[in-house]
């Protein structure tokens, strides 16, 4: 019994999107293969587990959100381990192994899990397996897997050190004896570890998948020497596959009639109030031959009690598309069925740890609502899912190719033909014709619809009861493992959405044009809690926002005007714009910078244009980190003399880096300082909340 109780440990996860809540489910289930018992909680369930008086190792798997911040189901915990008068040694008897999730687009990777196991280290705790930091940018199953792989003979190695412990402080053995049987000890330790090697290899190869690999493959001949979505090559195509374990199936649909009302939008919503606005401007920003279609949309919340600063952001609900809904609908059978309600419930005797209703599908709604409101349809499948879908599938060639694409070896297939692509379900289905999934598999496998987050782009100072933003109309094209172009999901919506507004009297019958009807989209405030105007007017600061980065800006400046203009005796710091675009006559977004600048609002405005072609001597700069460097001595006179402000909006991964990279150079030559003191000075600048991005990748 004692030895048994020795098998178990403790697995605690922390997930924004459910990320790191799969990943410890795959922990869980893989455990019982290697003799061990998994005790899985949220981490936010902090009365069902006690780390002052755990015993057994603990494993933690914890993604990251925002821009660096534990996810939201860790914040109690969090909070509670930071309390400054816990003593060194609070967690002296703890082991535990973290598993970190980030994305290195942005600036602060892994910082959840850092932030958990750097306290944890502060508080006594001891490593008993390395920290992995899994990095979304890249694909997490190339740390996650072998992570986990790693788990099992780390685990067993603790328990062992542990019953080795527990032997050593059992009453006295004499000490003519002690050597000899330490000595003892130490082979026996050495070869019980051995052998738990051997067995953990055992227990990998079990999930091995040894039949013969198929000879034809889905549309492709022979010759075909080029791997893709649908086809393999040598070695992959002639290779036994170690796949994941069959996920247990734990939902249960039930059809019902069609009688009844779906449920509103906001019940769906629980990161705050929702409001229903009015759509009541579209403008197009950008020419028709740009390369990006911008659009600006104004909405109406002067009968609501929606506020904002700017600087602040906001949640539009949206749809997925309702071609991809039907034709989801048409693959799995269930045309006729679209608007039957249905009832979902978790599988009695499912094997599945911990299985639950899924909070963000209602008790009761049409099937219909379900794929259009709830389920991210457009979501890139997990392995799991892809493990699944094999069960589902009864052409031989596909279903290998399915199991290859799951598989350990076929982890560079998946990148570059699933990942890479943004392959979703309705593409899969379409290559896969012969995999017909149930509805219960969606509902189990496909995320929460996700909310998309916008920058405010106005002032309620300026435009009361009116908000404002700006967004590119997001383009997938057509590739080779996706055949069928399409638009964000958001975006595509509102752009359809507007389009009577931007195109009145197209399609009209109305001969005095225009729309008869104003639409309406559901937003919620997700406000921003530094990436605000400096409280002080006095103070300087700098803004980068090329493209539609420009968006919170635009807010900062007519907030700014409209304090000039109320409070003409107050003090006002001097302020820098740089804004970059592909052409200058194509997608300048808002011309009418220049009467910002000749009113006295902005003090400085530089811009630059990377396609357009010049005639000068010396070419013009391109971009807006070309730009800035231009103005080493005023950025460095801003930020380190008059301790002004610098902000970033807009692309992470080709300009926030960029101009991250150029404001080190600008204060190592400024101050005649090392690259790595220059690194330090900035990540000051970061601390002290004066160096502020709002970036995406």
């Amino acid at each position: 019994m004692c030895c048994d109780l020795k098998k178990r440990f403790l697995l605690l996860y922390a997930t924004q999107k459910g990320q790191a809540k799969a990943i410890a489910e795959e922990i869980w289930q893989q455990a019982g293969a290697h003799g061990l018992e998994a005790d899985m909680h949220c981490i936010s369930e902090m009365d069902k587990y006690n780390l002052e008086t755990e015993k057994d190792p603990v494993v933690i798997v914890i993604s990251t959100t925002g821009t660096g911040d534990p996810p939201d189901t860790a914040r109690k915990f969090v909070k509670k381990i930071q309390d400054t008068t816990l003593p060194p040694d609070h967690f002296a008897h703890l082991q535990y192994g973290l598993l970190g999730l980030g994305d290195s687009e942005y600036t602060f990777f892994c910082n959840g899990g850092k932030t958990v196991d750097q306290r944890l280290q502060e508080l006594g705790a001891q490593h008993f397996y390395d920290t992995g930091l899994a990095d979304d940018c890249v694909g997490l199953e190339l740390v996650v897997d072998p992570w986990i792989d790693g788990l099992w003979l780390a685990l067993k190695e603790a328990f062992l050190l542990q019953k080795e412990k527990e032997g050593m402080s059992s009453d006295a053995v004499p000490s003519s004896l002690s050597a000899a049987l330490h000595v003892g000890h130490e082979l026996n330790l050495s070869s019980e570890v051995q052998n738990l090697k051997l067995e953990d290899e055992r227990a990998r190869s079990s999930d091995v998948l040894t039949q013969k690999p198929v000879d034809i493959h889905l549309a492709a001949s022979t010759r075909d020497t080029e791997p893709s979505l649908v086809h393999s090559v040598p070695p992959i195509s002639q290779s036994a596959l170690n796949i994941p374990a069959l996920p247990p199936e734990y939902i249960e649909v039930q059809f019902q009639d069609t009688h009844g009302e779906n449920p509103h939008l906001s019940s769906l919503i629980s990161e705050g109030t929702t409001f229903e606005v009015p759509v009541t401007k579209a403008v197009q920003l950008t020419r028709e031959d740009a390369i990006k279609t911008a659009l600006l949309l104004e909405l109406d919340i002067a009968d609501t009690v929606f506020d904002y600063q700017p600087g602040d952001a906001f949640c539009v609900i949206c749809p997925n598309n309702v071609n991809e809904v039907e034709e989801l609908l048409h693959i799995l059978g269930l045309s006729e069925k679209g608007e039957y309600f249905v009832c979902v419930k978790v599988k009695q005797g499912t094997k599945k740890k911990g299985a639950a209703h899924p909070q963000h599908i209602p008790e009761r709604s049409t099937l219909k609502f379900i794929l259009t409101w709830c389920l991210e349809i457009r979501a890139i499948p997990k392995k799991a899912f892809l493990r699944a879908l094999v069960e589902r599938t009864s052409d031989a060639g596909e279903k290998r190719r399915l199991q290859e694409l799951c598989s350990r070896q076929g982890a560079s297939d998946y990148t570059r033909f699933i990942r890479d692509s943004n392959v979703c379900l309705l593409d899969l289905l379409r290559a896969f014709p012969s995999c017909k999934p149930s509805l219960n598999l969606l509902i189990e496998h496909l995320p929460k619809l996700q909310a998309r987050s916008y920058s405010v782009s106005s002032s309620n100072l300026n435009q009361p009861g009116k908000l404002c933003f700006v967004f590119n109309i997001v383009e997938f094209p057509a590739c080779p493992a996706r055949p069928v172009s399409r638009k964000g999901v958001c975006t595509g919506w509102l752009a359809e959405l507007v389009a009577p507004l931007l195109h009145p009297n197209k399609n009209s019958l109305d001969t005095k044009g225009g729309s008869s009807s104003t639409e309406k989209i559901s937003i919620f405030a997700r406000p921003n809690n530094t990436f605000h105007l400096p409280a002080d007017p006095s103070v300087p600061f700098m803004m980068v926002g090329p493209g539609t980065g420009i968006s919170p800006f635009i807010g900062f400046l007519q907030h700014r005007q409209k304090l000039r203009e109320e409070h003409a005796d107050w003090e006002f710091g001097e302020t820098w714009l740089f804004f970059g675009c592909r052409h200058q006559d194509r997608d300048y977004l808002f011309k009418q910078l220049r009467c910002f600048l000749e009113n006295g609002t902005l003090t400085h405005l530089k811009v630059c244009f990377s396609r357009d072609s010049s005639t000068a001597e010396v070419a013009p700069p391109k971009y807006v980190q070309d730009v800035i460097r231009l103005y080493a001595k005023e950025v460095a006179r801003v930020l380190l003399k008059e301790r002004g402000y610098f902000y970033i909006c807009g692309d992470k991964k080709h300009m926030a880096d960029g101009v991250n990279d150029a404001v080190v150079d600008i204060l190592s030559m400024e101050m005649e300082a090392d690259k790595l003191e220059a690194m330090k000075i900035l990540a000051m600048l970061r601390e002290a909340k004066r160096y502020l991005q709002d970036v995406w990748s």
